[in-house]
């Protein structure tokens, strides 16, 4: 499978996952960008999805819709399945809640299409005011292998970058990163993110004293969680 990615709006991102003959879109806004590139391709549209139900991700899905004879596989239906097959490949489907109740995310082999739970350098605000559900979905995440590349649904690199780097002066890892970033083509590895993400290194010494330097609660791992989703 193939992942490509297609910018819209000012930082949002939508995906095309596809193989020989079929696509699939995440979070279509890019509507004629996506479909010029689909007819060149000579690729069969089959599934129209979306990450989460936010404006921003779904403006262009009736579009899509009204254009072709893809069919919409909603919310509900994927939550429940757990997966999509794509030429005889399957797309499994995460229920990823907090940044919105219904949010999920789509992994196929090393590509994890995250939305707005999991961006580069940072996470979503959690909108849905569930704080121990996004723990859990980012637990879930972390588990998947270093190599797994991280496409996000907003390209928030810069200020994401800026933000780890102040509360955590003395790792290296934000500058490494810059040094690649190209805002054509906005990803990250999971092992990356590991590094450089202070919303996934709650652990970490130095993001820990940060917290307790705040006067935040450190005692255990969800409240060192709780405590640097406030900053």
């Amino acid at each position: 499978m193939n992942v490509k990615q297609f910018r819209y709006s000012m930082d949002n991102f939508g995906y095309l996952i596809y193989g020989e003959k079929e696509a699939a879109i995440v979070d279509g806004g890019a509507v004629d960008a996506l479909l010029t590139f689909i007819a060149e391709n000579n690729l069969a549209l089959k599934y129209v999805v979306n990450t989460h139900g936010h404006q921003d991700h779904t403006v262009g899905t009736q579009a899509l819709l009204d254009r072709t004879d893809a069919q919409y596989l909603d919310n509900r239906t994927l939550r429940a399945d757990g997966a999509v097959t794509l030429e005889d490949q399957t797309i499994r489907v995460y229920h990823t809640p907090g940044h919105t109740e219904d949010s999920i995310s789509f992994h196929v082999e090393h590509f994890l299409i995250a939305g707005d739970t999991l961006f580069n350098g940072t996470v979503g605000n959690c909108f849905s005011g569930d704080l121990k559900g996004f723990y859990d979905s980012i637990k879930m995440l972390l588990a998947l292998p270093d190599e797994t590349i991280v496409y996000a649904g907003h390209d928030y690199v810069l200020d994401s970058i800026a933000f780890a780097k102040s509360v955590e002066p003395d790792n290296a890892g934000p500058d490494r990163f810059m040094e690649t970033y190209d805002s054509a083509h906005v990803w990250s590895t999971l092992g990356e993110e590991r590094k450089i993400n202070p919303f996934l290194r709650f652990n970490e010494p130095a993001i820990v004293s940060y917290l307790e330097e705040k006067g935040l609660p450190v005692g255990t791992e969800l409240e060192r969680w709780e405590s640097v989703m406030t900053l």
